[in-house]
């Protein structure tokens, strides 16, 4: 996808010109995350106006695409548009902020959408409601097919200025679609929007695909695939479609994972029943190896910065996780508590490690800090696995099977605010992609 112009600028409140208003209740409007549960705070997102009928069609679906991103967060509660005193027309110029006190909205979204041809111009404000001023404003140009993403990215703008967290909104899901039989099951590499539209198939179902990564820079997805003599690694351009097998290794290949600034790619090689972890340089298309070890080492991930990599292994005598450095010496373990843990993912933060873990013959979604202190755990099914984090590292997306279903979740870090993320068929496998550019 092309990058938006976006612009900031000052509403009709600030009397001014150039940059973001920053008035005396700009700290005063802030919602506080670090407690384990937070009360929704009451936000009304109105329509946008618009300059014609279809200016204002597109402006009453940002809106709703707006407050959809803003409920799942589970921090936001949309008031209902049938409570709202003032109409989008009215408010082109500035609120009447008592209308929005009557029905209780501590902040409020208003908006404006131009047609200018093929393309659009939305501005959108973010308005402290009780303190009466003017929080963000906004304006992006883009063609009148990205409407989608200018509402993730408005989304996006209040999340962060309300949290002070980044925002997620603007960003896409890579997984495994599974249709089919059981026994037969017909697997293929989608993507979608991480609230699941602008859903796509990048594979045809003829391979069996699994662990699908999405790349730094949202160009490349790679994944194993069952092809041929033994499976392997392949990478696949999104846009274009070409792929390309990752090296040639003797042996299998199966859980790759890009570093941070994407040059690298995690791989696990199977030979001769035995597993190892090695690093492939993407540009030179050369590996080093980084672990040679009699036990099972697998499912590796980065830290953030690139100088460690969290790891399972069963080197202990039961699947654990480890912590070694990027060039594979000085492994420590980390996960001492009963059960089986694997599926690590270092989080974007560099905070948390996420896992699944098997304990009493439940799977869990669990998190601990990379030295293995402070591990919680936030799920609880009969069969789930493959943590991802969001970009900002606030929410874990996972799949889960139940029944003879197969589907996406996804749970804040507090362990509350589950829920399901649609898609057409069963999914597994997810990859979270960073914010788009």
């Amino acid at each position: 996808m092309p990058p938006l112009s976006r612009r900031a600028f000052i509403g009709a409140a600030a009397l001014g010109a150039g940059g973001l208003v920053a008035g005396p209740a700009r700290a005063q409007l802030e919602l506080d995350i670090t407690r384990g549960f937070v009360e929704p705070m009451p936000i009304a997102i109105s329509p946008l106006a618009g300059d014609g009928p279809q200016a204002r069609e597109l402006g009453e679906a940002i809106a709703q695409v707006i407050g959809a991103d803003l409920d799942s967060s589970g921090l936001f509660r949309t008031i209902d548009r049938r409570a709202y005193i003032q109409s989008a027309e009215e408010m082109r110029e500035l609120p009447r902020f008592a209308d929005w006190r009557q029905v209780n909205a501590q902040a409020l979204v208003t908006g404006l959408v131009r047609s200018n041809g093929p393309a659009v111009i939305v501005e959108f404000r973010l308005w402290d409601v009780f303190g009466g001023n003017q929080l963000v404003g906004l304006r992006f140009d883009a063609a009148a097919s990205q409407w989608r993403r200018l509402a993730h990215k408005i989304a996006d703008a209040v999340y962060q200025r309300l949290t002070g967290e980044s925002g997620y909104f603007d960003t896409r899901i890579v997984y495994v679609s599974e249709s089919g039989p059981a026994k037969r099951r017909i697997k293929r590499i989608a993507i979608m929007d991480q609230d699941g539209a602008n859903h796509a198939f990048l594979t045809d179902g003829r391979d069996l695909v699994l662990t699908p990564r999405i790349s730094p820079d949202t160009r490349q997805v790679a994944y194993m695939a069952y092809r041929g003599q033994q499976p392997r690694v392949f990478m696949r351009d999104i846009a274009g479609g070409r792929e390309s097998v990752l090296g040639d290794f003797a042996g299998m290949t199966f859980s790759p994972r890009f570093s941070a600034d994407g040059r690298t790619l995690l791989v696990t090689m199977a030979q001769g029943g035995n597993s190892d972890i090695f690093a492939y340089d993407v540009a030179s298309r050369r590996s080093r190896r980084l672990t040679d070890n009699a036990a099972i080492d697998t499912s590796p991930s980065f830290s953030p910065d690139g100088r460690r990599i969290v790891f399972n292994s069963d080197r202990g005598g039961a699947p654990h996780l480890y912590v070694m450095s990027a060039s594979g010496g000085g492994a420590q373990r980390i996960s001492f508590g009963s059960g089986r843990y694997g599926s690590p993912e270092w989080s974007p933060r560099g905070d948390l490690i996420a896992f699944t873990k098997i304990q009493g013959g439940q799977f869990h979604t669990g998190i601990m800090r990379p030295d293995g202190s402070d591990e919680r755990l936030l799920t609880r099914s009969f069969e789930e696995e493959n943590p991802t984090w969001s970009p900002n590292g606030r929410v874990i997306l996972f799949y889960r099977s139940s029944g003879n279903r197969v589907r996406l979740f996804t749970v804040d870090i507090t362990g509350y605010n589950e829920r399901e993320v649609p898609t057409p068929q069963d999914g597994s496998d997810p990859d979270w992609s960073p914010l788009l550019p």
